[in-house]
């Protein structure tokens, strides 16, 4: 079992969108999903209730539980577990860290996001924790060119020494849309973009915490 917790100090930097959707990608491609929604204001449980098909189990907890929820998720078959941690609570984030075999910091292309993001970073250094960096809701590039915010938050990214994933998650309103149905865009527009942004951010996160090989074997 691999956990991979999702991180962001900002609110409505799109967290908890992307917790729910790497739940759901690793549940669409046969790995048991488990999402521990540590955040008080249980968005992605929320968001899991409402589903009617059948999908990744969820579970409401708290920080100091999660090494106890591990353990019982692991004797249950969970393959993937995705923590869903709440804004600015350093104590609950750094349960989080410490549990985690990836984590993931979601920062929008803007100063204040960037800002926050900091502080996380220099924690996840501390603990010796593997650590990548998710644009989300960047602007969409046009031909091909990114617009200026990007370009500057790409640049300042380098400042904080994490490696930053090159597949950029965009603006677009589908995301909203599925989440209001408990679903992903994977599975209500598997042809948009943002279907193909996920696709592609699971494929990368997957062969980053389960290695190629093993990435491979459930497909």
């Amino acid at each position: 079992m691999r956990t991979i917790a999702v991180i962001a100090r900002k609110g409505g930097s799109g967290k908890t969108t992307l917790a729910v959707h790497l739940a759901l990608a690793a549940h669409l491609r046969g790995r048991p999903a488990l999402i521990a929604d540590t955040d008080a204001q249980r968005s992605s449980s929320q968001v899991l209730r409402g589903r009617t098909e059948v999908g990744p189990a969820w579970v409401e907890t708290s920080g100091p539980k999660l090494f106890a929820l591990q353990l019982s998720a692991l004797r249950e078959g969970v393959n993937t577990l995705v923590v869903d941690t709440p804004a600015a609570i350093e104590e609950e984030i750094s349960h989080a860290i410490v549990a985690a075999d990836l984590c993931l910091l979601v920062i929008r292309p803007t100063f204040l996001d960037l800002a926050a993001a900091i502080q996380t970073a220099e924690i996840v250094r501390r603990l010796r924790k593997p650590a990548l960096i998710v644009v989300n809701q960047a602007p969409v590039a046009r031909n091909g060119v990114e617009p200026p915010a990007v370009k500057r938050a790409l640049q300042a990214l380098l400042l904080m020494r994490l490696p930053v994933i090159p597949i950029i998650l965009r603006a677009r309103a589908g995301y909203q849309s599925a989440l209001e149905r408990g679903r992903s865009v994977e599975e209500m527009e598997p042809s948009a973009e943002a279907a193909r942004e996920i696709a592609e951010l699971w494929t990368f996160v997957e062969t980053f915490v389960f290695g190629r090989d093993a990435a491979q074997a459930v497909r």
